[in-house]
């Protein structure tokens, strides 16, 4: 039995280079080339730094920057998206080993392959279902107070290497306590290179690129110095380390890096570390994907481009899983980094490729010159890097504009910083998704009355409207589904026993996109009650899709009422001066 050959269609659809690279010339080469050497100059220092983050070997960092970006570039949608370690995942990548109580470098490197792996299974797996719209039910103030807590967490963990101090913990308290306890034990040299280092990077953040672009350095040119500038702070630092022999004065160094490409490595497949790491590595997918494609769609909606979500889990899980079959560990899209991409000017995701062919050259030539790099180095380039994703006035602006956020917002930051980051993200997937339960759950219902003159009709409370005598009109703005079911029921017939004198009750049903089975029973429950007190129930503007379904079910053939198009048509049908026999004409659905 022969297999069917794909269609063109299907090969476009996962293979996403076949669509840019029909187009690709000189001119779009350039400026993919431009972008690398950037990105490329910006992610040496950043990989090692990250790989430092997780608690792996420096090297690894350099592993995870080069075979993920050409998966990507296969694989992924976004013309500008930049993969690799980020701050948040490397930092959840060693909360997750840590769970392991692994001692051994050579067992913690294959704990980290392995999570790579399993994440990277993962989030292809939802790409090849099309479950991309998952990622939907995290809300965007729950991700930013996570991200602004995992950001106090890592600039607090590298302050040890600032002190050159032992310390450790995994919540802001222990990391605090840790670094009191020790403070005594401050290698001044290193403070002083760590302190230096982070106050020239924020110097390079803000004001070198004006400083050139006044001394009259293009803006091309000044970009990629005022880029460069954590690699500066690289260079001069080993120079210092290595002419001062610093390492002797206690200063600690990177120190033997291996020279090469990346190895052909494969995860573990023991089954109690699998179950270990399963639930951390989804969690690292779920964010990785978030911040991923959030970055993907604000870069592509600047030049008036699309991208998938759902091929983006695909691009993002074979980056993974080629990260960890070279010895790297989990990676994603990175903001700053993209961000960096996108204005340097690259068209094509082949500007990843580049950055990883010269990432490949830095692994071959520039390792032996690391051994002199001091640790503080590394840590002033994170604390710089993560500082940027702390953002406090989420919760100013989440605590106008709706409570409720505000409180999900403070409990992420909270038990992120109190009890640990993998905590505090499960804590912000389950409060996304309770916040859509809640708000879902008691729907907006506002009495309407029509607007003399028109034939449009607004909520008594807020316009001045007209009602028809014993006809209760109440428009229901929420989908109906078995959270809000009952709210609905309890709210109408509440309604009606405030009312002296009823005839009718009409529901609008403009905004309800869907009735589940459990909002149907609802629907006929309520249809019986008022039946039972001579009051009839009439429905309006209701959607072809819901009518559709509403037709398979014996509720319209119960329905003490009708159905009509418009809530006008009903007003003409209902009010006391209607021609007789009016009332019974109810029409069909939108």
């Amino acid at each position: 039995m022969t297999m069917p050959r794909p269609t063109r269609e299907t090969l476009f659809r996962y293979l996403p280079i076949l669509t840019w690279a029909r187009v690709y010339n000189r001119d779009t080469a350039t400026s993919d080339l431009v972008a690398a050497v950037i990105v490329t100059i910006m992610l040496i220092p950043q990989s090692l730094a990250y790989a430092l983050l997780a608690g792996l070997p420096a090297e690894m960092g350099l592993y995870a920057s080069i075979l993920p970006l050409v998966a990507y570039a296969i694989f992924g949608t976004s013309r500008a998206l930049a993969v690799g370690p980020v701050a948040v995942v490397s930092l959840m990548t060693a909360a997750a080993i840590g769970q392991l109580g692994l001692s051994t470098p050579g067992d913690i490197a294959l704990a980290a392959i392995t999570l790579a792996f399993i994440s990277g299974v993962f989030l292809t797996l939802l790409g090849m279902l099309k479950l991309g719209f998952l990622a939907n039910f995290l809300s965007h103030p729950v991700i930013a107070g996570f991200i602004t807590a995992s950001g106090v967490l890592i600039a607090a963990s590298q302050l040890k290497h600032i002190f050159g101090i032992d310390a450790g913990g995994h919540t802001l308290v222990e990391l605090v306590i840790s670094i009191f306890e020790h403070i005594g034990e401050t290698n001044l040299i290193t403070l002083v290179i760590g302190v230096s280092a982070t106050a020239f990077l924020f110097w390079v953040r803000k004001g070198l690129k004006p400083l050139l672009r006044k001394a009259g350095l293009g803006p091309r040119m000044a970009d990629i110095f005022a880029k460069a500038g954590p690699v500066a702070a690289v260079v001069v630092t080993t120079l210092v380390a290595w002419a001062f022999g610093l390492g002797d004065h206690g200063v600690r160094l990177v120190g033997e890096v291996p020279t090469g490409l990346p190895p052909l490595s494969a995860p573990s497949f023991d089954l109690s570390m699998w179950q270990t790491l399963l639930l951390p590595a989804v969690l690292i997918s779920i964010i990785g994907f978030v911040e991923s494609v959030s970055v993907a769609q604000t870069l592509a909606a600047k030049r008036r481009q699309r991208i998938d979500p759902d091929q983006e889990l695909i691009g993002l899980g074979t980056s993974n899983i080629a990260s960890a079959i070279s010895g790297g560990f989990p990676v994603t899209g990175g903001f700053s980094r993209s961000v960096v991409n996108f204005d340097a000017g690259a068209e094509t995701p082949a500007a990843g490729a580049y950055t990883a062919v010269g990432i490949g050259i830095a692994t071959l030539v520039l390792t032996p010159l690391l051994f002199f790099l001091p640790k503080a180095t590394l840590a002033a380039t994170i604390i710089v890097a993560v500082l940027s994703l702390v953002d406090f006035s989420i919760l100013k602006k989440t605590w106008g504009y709706s409570k409720v956020d505000f409180t999900a917002v403070t409990a992420t930051i909270v038990l992120t910083l109190l009890v640990g980051v993998e905590v505090g993200v499960s804590a912000g997937v389950l409060l996304s998704i309770f916040l859509h339960l809640y708000k879902t759950s008691k729907p907006h219902v506002a009495e309407v009355g029509l607007v003399p003159g028109t034939q449009h009709f607004r909520n008594v409370l807020r316009h001045k409207v007209e009602t028809l005598p014993g006809v209760l009109t109440l428009r229901v703005d929420e989908s109906l589904y078995f959270v809000n079911a009952r709210f609905l029921e309890d709210y109408v017939l509440e309604r009606v026993a405030e009312c002296e004198k009823l005839d009718h009750v009409v529901l609008m049903f403009p905004a309800v996109n869907e009735v589940d089975h459990s909002a149907l029973e609802t629907l006929e429950e309520l249809n019986r009650r008022l039946a039972e007190q001579n009051i009839t129930l009439h429905l309006t503007e209701v959607k072809g899709p819901v009518m559709d379904r509403l037709q398979r079910s014996h509720f319209l053939h119960d329905l003490s009422g009708r159905v009509f198009l418009s809530q006008y048509d009903a007003w003409c049908a209902l009010k006391p001066d209607a021609p007789e026999g009016t009332e019974k004409e109810g029409v069909a659905a939108q």
